[in-house]
């Protein structure tokens, strides 16, 4: 049986049965796209003085790692680095109760007063967004709520806009994105699929 992801994305175990219809990215493009985000991410933010990462597991975890080494490569800097599992924030609950894992958050540093940068691989309908900002607005004060995606899919339902995309990719609910990353996968690639 295919589980599903916060953002409505299928797990690893089930992409390997999907059909796919095309390669978005590959290795190269991610890195590429990595680089450039990292250089707008300085850009906006005068530097990374005042930045903490936050990553959305699972693979948020992966993309904020990834724009942290970027980030403190460029800066020569060692931004903070948390973890957000907003499972309990989620607002579907009770249609996942079967599915539910809870791994727990990882946040070892204020956030009062800091621009925080909320990472993921795929925005979609906002409601990850949305238990995200909820998780962060019960720990501090920041400043500022950044969110980085890899990709958007589009697809909104609640009013979210990343500040920094990697790609945007129009897709049609009967399509999917699956973010395929070195650390959990063996590869780096973003695909398109028909569910």
């Amino acid at each position: 049986m295919a589980k599903r992801t916060a953002n409505g994305n299928l797990e690893v175990e089930s992409r390997l049965e999907m059909k796919i219809k095309g390669k978005l990215m590959d290795g190269e493009g991610i890195g590429n796209t990595f680089r450039r985000l990292a250089h707008q991410v300085i850009e906006r933010n005068d530097g990374v003085g005042n930045l903490v990462i936050i990553g959305i597991r699972t693979r948020g975890i992966t993309v904020a790692k990834r724009i942290k080494k970027c980030l403190d490569s460029i800066e020569g800097s060692d931004i903070p680095l948390g973890v957000f599992d907003i499972t309990l924030y989620r607002d579907d609950l009770e249609d996942l109760t079967s599915e539910i894992e809870f791994s727990g958050s990882e946040i070892d540093f204020p956030l009062d007063g800091k621009t925080v940068l909320l990472c993921d691989d795929v925005v979609y309908t906002g409601r990850t967004v949305r238990a995200a900002i909820s998780e962060i607005m019960s720990m501090g004060r920041p400043a500022k709520i950044q969110l980085l995606t890899l990709i958007d899919r589009g697809h909104r339902e609640l009013p979210f806009k990343a500040d920094y995309i990697g790609k945007s990719v129009p897709t049609s609910k009967r399509e999917g994105i699956a973010v395929r990353l070195d650390e959990e996968d063996g590869e780096d690639a973003v695909y398109i699929y028909d569910k």
